[in-house]
């Protein structure tokens, strides 16, 4: 197995899960919950995104398959849309983005199913989470490659949930101005991996034509 595209598949997702950021989002979804309620609703809602993520690893091609659409094709398209997330992220327009939605599924389910609705969907396993599984899935051709990105997902899941079961000590440590540097860093990390992406896109699709 490629060592260097476990690497790059952890630290793709890892950078999408944006740990730090989410964390500070979980505080807001929790608000007067006790710590036992916070553990199941991070613990819920990493399962969930996870369960899903590692679908979309397994089924994406086939999906992409039925509906006529070339990896090529949704490589470029998936570069695009996760450059764009980072530079939301750069900017800091995906944090205000994702707390709106926060608000707003907050008011409309009390609190109730929020591990699912919006923690798993779409604040963790959300539109740019599942791209990249999806772009990543095409480098991982054998069921045994297969197996190790469902791993890589899961490895990354588990570090999600650590930031969550900690959030507020992590959102004590940093503050505003850590957390705004954190997450611009992993947004130009983020926006090298999507161009990489793109450049593969483009050239898989020269090679198919």
């Amino acid at each position: 197995m490629n060592v260097e595209l476990i690497i790059n598949a952890f630290v793709t997702i890892i950078v999408m899960f944006d740990p730090p950021g989410l964390a500070a989002i979980f505080l807001g979804l929790t608000t007067g919950m006790t710590r036992s309620q916070r553990l199941q609703v991070a613990m819920r809602g990493t399962v969930t995104a996870a369960g899903i993520l590692a679908v979309f690893a397994i089924a994406g091609a086939s999906i992409l398959n039925i509906l006529g659409i070339s990896l090529g094709a949704f490589r470029i398209a998936g570069g695009l849309l996760l450059f764009w997330i980072a530079f939301e992220m750069i900017f800091e327009k995906r944090h205000e983005r994702q707390e709106k939605s926060a608000e707003r599924a907050i008011t409309k389910d009390h609190i109730s199913n929020v591990a699912v609705f919006p923690l798993a969907i779409p604040l963790i396993a959300g539109p740019g989470a599942i791209s990249a599984v999806i772009l990543l899935a095409g480098s991982f051709y054998q069921p045994v490659e297969r197996a190790g990105l469902i791993g890589v997902i899961i490895a990354a899941s588990l570090v999600l949930f650590a930031f969550l079961v900690i959030a507020d000590r992590i959102d004590r440590f940093l503050g505003d101005t850590g957390r705004t540097i954190l997450t611009r860093l992993l947004g130009v990390v983020l926006a090298a991996l999507s161009v990489q992406f793109v450049v593969d896109g483009i050239k898989q699709a020269f090679v198919t034509v």
